[in-house]
Order: structure tokens, then C-alpha cells, then sequence
């Protein structure tokens, strides 16, 4: 019995297959997710109210800004787990003390965009890292093939968070270049830390836990949409409202669609491209947030509470759209697919970005992108599509 409770408390954090099969996501790994959505959520939030407030440049760098601790911070517990995860109590401690960190940032979210006050954001941002550095001194102790790999991450990781405490001590001109530097170091921790012997992540489980995100991340932005467009409804629903919503639906079913298209873990063959698709899928996520902002904005425009242009509304929807099209393209399309359907995300990106000089543009982004899954559709009935590659 005591054997048997050491076992479940501490058990040794050593490499876990890659090949192993049936992996999936755990119970953890989803709860996780759902609670660093309500970050996501509150960066949503600011962008709309900021675009809507006609504060467009401080409210996109605000959430760019944001939505980079958020997705770091999941980014590096993703990969460690689909390693190292082996459930014992130090392990779920230690992640939900990551996520205690994601909700102290999310609560700094308001205060960052007003006051323009990052210190509980920094404050949630270095809990969560210091609780990673925790898992990495771990694998130091436990997993002696990999012990050069996760001192480089600890020490990495630790050096970094002490650069984001002195960012707070800069004047606030310094702001902007500190942060972007420091996002460098974040970046290129991992690349120096696996140069030695690498980790052993596991593709299909990396793919999913992906999936599951962006899964997330889209109903968030159909929630936020809903709640912007019941909002400005009032006393009844405008027929702008009601096309509004239909619009947005088809929007954000298209990027589901789109993204699900074919299954990721094949792309996941070699370091290099895994590191290419995990970073790139900042701009997939950031996108898709943004996007239900962006539709809560023309909401707001719809029933004259927005301080902008119909253009300047429209593009809140155009912009994110368009970098979610052109990432998936670069990610996902390219790599499966030859002929017709390699050139029509780039044609579609383009006349999305023309959309918000028509009468109707929220429609006709909703037109275009139904077109774009008619397209996929028609090429994955065996005209157009790359094999998959082998194993």
C-alpha cells in the first residue's frame, strides 16, 4: 500500500513513447484548455472594445501582445505533456498551478489595454513559466539521456522570466522593442535546448492537442459574436443583425472546416517542420480569435454604437480572416494539396481583403469562404490532392 502510494505522489518523469498508440488528450490536458480560453476570451474582449472605441493600432498590438503569453504558455505545456506526461500528483499540482497563472493573467487583461499596466499580466505570465522550469529540474533528476535537454529548457526558461520581471522596470517608450526581444529569447529557448538529444513527442497526440484548441478557440469566437449581437439588438433584432449572424456562422463553419480538411500528424515528420507548423499556429489561433471581435465590432457598427467607418468595421472581420486563409495555406494547405486548391487560398485571401468596399462585405466574406470548402471539397473527391506522405 505504501509502495503503491509513493507511485501515484512521485512517480519518475522519464521519456514516453512516440510511437505509442491511441494516444489522446487527458482529462488535464482539456480542462487546461478550457481554462486558458478565458484568457483568450478576455484579449477577445479588449480587441473588440478597442476597434470599436476607434482605438484600432493600441487595440490589435494589445492583443497581439496578450494573446502571445497566452499561446506560449500553452504552446510549451503542450509539448512537454505529449513527452513527459505520466499523472502522478506532482505532475497535476504543478499544471494546475499553470493554470492558476493563465487566470491571474487573465485578470490582468483589462488593466494592460486601459492603463496600459502589464504587472499582474507578468505576474500570471512567470507563474506559469516557473511552474514549467519545475517539470523540466524533473526530467533533469529522471531522465539522465535527456538531462543536457531539459537543463538548457530550465535555465532557458528561468533567464527569460527574470527578463520579463525587469521589462517592468524600463520607461515605457522601451516597451514595445523590450518585448519583442524577449519574445525572441521565448523562441529560440527551445530550438538551442533540442539541439542536444532531443524530446520524444508523440505526432498524433501533438496534432490533436492542436485540434482541440483551435476547437476552443472558434466557439469562443461564436460566443463572443452571439453575445456582441445580442447586445446590440435592443429592444429587437434589425435585419442587419440577423444577416449578421447568419454571416458570421458561415464564416467561422468555413474555418472549421477548412482547418479539419485533412489530419495534421503526417505534416509532423522531423524537427523542423513540427517547429514551422507549432509556431505558425500563432497566427491560425490569434486569427481566429480575433475574429469573433472582429464580428462583435460590426455589430456594434450595425446598430451605430461604433465609433468608425463601415470599412474600418468591415476589415475588423477582413483582417483576421485573411491571416487565418494565408497561415492555414502556408501550414496545412500546401503540404497536402497540389493544383486548383493551392491557388484558390491565396485568390480567396485577396478578394477577402477587397470585401469591405462592397455594400454587403460580412456576406460576401461568407460567400467566398463557402466557395473556398467547395473548392477543398471537390479536390479531396481525388482531383487535385497530394498523396499523403509515407511513413
Amino acid at each position: 500500500m505504501a509502495d503503491a502510494t509513493r507511485s501515484a505522489l512521485l512517480r519518475p518523469l522519464t521519456s514516453r513513447s512516440p510511437d505509442e498508440p491511441h494516444r489522446a488528450a487527458t482529462p488535464l490536458e482539456l480542462f487546461f484548455d478550457l481554462c486558458f480560453v478565458v484568457a483568450v476570451a478576455q484579449a477577445a474582449a479588449e480587441l473588440h472594445h478597442a476597434i470599436a472605441g476607434n482605438h484600432v493600432g493600441h487595440g490589435v498590438l494589445g492583443f497581439l501582445t496578450v494573446f502571445f503569453a497566452i499561446w506560449w504558455a500553452w504552446v510549451n505545456f503542450s509539448w512537454f505533456a505529449s513527452a513527459y506526461d505520466n499523472d502522478d500528483v506532482a505532475y497535476r499540482l504543478t499544471t494546475l498551478v499553470q493554470i492558476a497563472g493563465a487566470l491571474i493573467l487573465a485578470a490582468g487583461v483589462p488593466r494592460a489595454f486601459e492603463h496600459d499596466d502589464w504587472k499582474l499580466i507578468t505576474l500570471g505570465y512567470v507563474v506559469m513559466r516557473l511552474a514549467m522550469v519545475t517539470q523540466w529540474l524533473r526530467v533533469r533528476h529522471d531522465d539522465p539521456p535527456r538531462r543536457t535537454t531539459a537543463t538548457r529548457f530550465a535555465v532557458g526558461i528561468l533567464l527569460v522570466q527574470v527578463g520579463w520581471v525587469l521589462r517592468l522596470l524600463l520607461p515605457p517608450e522601451w516597451g514595445l522593442l523590450s518585448f519583442l526581444v524577449l519574445v525572441v529569447c521565448e523562441l529560440l529557448v527551445p530550438l538551442w535546448a533540442e539541439r542536444g538529444r532531443p524530446t520524444m513527442w508523440h505526432p498524433h497526440h501533438i496534432a490533436e492537442r492542436y485540434s482541440l484548441f483551435t476547437l476552443i478557440v472558434l466557439g469562443e469566437s461564436v460566443l463572443a459574436a452571439t453575445v456582441a449581437i445580442e447586445a446590440a439588438s435592443g429592444t429587437g433584432y434589425t435585419s442587419a443583425l440577423i444577416w449578421l449572424a447568419a454571416a458570421g456562422l458561415v464564416i467561422v463553419f468555413a474555418m472549421w472546416w477548412l482547418y479539419f480538411d485533412r489530419p495534421a500528424h503526417d505534416l509532423l515528420t522531423s524537427f523542423a517542420t513540427a517547429f514551422r507548423w507549432g509556431y505558425g499556429h500563432y497566427f491560425i489561433l490569434a486569427s481566429a480569435a480575433a475574429v469573433g471581435a472582429g464580428l462583435a465590432v460590426v455589430a456594434d457598427y450595425d446598430t451605430r454604437s461604433a465609433h468608425m467607418s463601415g470599412v474600418v468595421a468591415a476589415y475588423a472581420v477582413a483582417v483576421p480572416v485573411a491571416v487565418y486563409l494565408l497561415s492555414l495555406w502556408l501550414l496545412q494547405v500546401c503540404p497536402h494539396h497540389r493544383g486548383l486548391v493551392v491557388y484558390a487560398f491565396p485568390v480567396t485571401v485577396v478578394l477577402v481583403l477587397l470585401a469591405p468596399f462592397t455594400p454587403a462585405p460580412i456576406q460576401v466574406i461568407a460567400v467566398l469562404l463557402a466557395a473556398l470548402v467547395s473548392v477543398v471539397v471537390l479536390a479531396g473527391s481525388g482531383r487535385g490532392r497530394a498523396p499523403a506522405p509515407e511513413h
